[in-house]
């Protein structure tokens, strides 16, 4: 058994947000991010498009996600404490904003993407 506070050091991480691998088993890990006043990825032009399935929560702080929901367009999706999103594998997206004031805690949940209709 291993027991943890989430939000316990979750100080100003930095220049960039820190990632903590919480726990992982076949095809999946759960991790703490923390994170304040940063983007990700850091150039405005990049994006994640990533090959596994990702669930997130906001523990603490907020947040703002933009979404490429085609070729041409994007959502902006606006994240406070309790907040989650699942963004299946290769839906690209980046972190636009995160409170420049206090710490946002996130855990992000991967997952190897599942198959079609499961």
């Amino acid at each position: 058994m291993k027991v943890w506070n989430l939000t316990a050091a979750a100080q100003h991480p930095g220049e960039h947000a820190a990632a903590d691998a919480l726990v992982a088993g076949p095809g999946w890990r759960l991790e703490r991010i923390v994170s304040q006043g940063h983007t990700a990825p850091a150039h405005p032009a990049e994006w994640y498009d990533q090959d596994e399935d990702e669930w997130v929560v906001v523990v603490t702080g907020s947040a703002r996600l933009t979404v490429a929901e085609d070729g041409t367009t994007t959502a902006d999706i606006e994240l406070g404490p309790g907040d989650a999103v699942w963004l299946p594998a290769h839906c690209r997206h980046r972190v636009a904003w995160t409170d420049p004031d206090t710490s946002t805690v996130w855990l992000a949940l991967f997952l190897d993407p599942q198959p079609a209709g499961r």
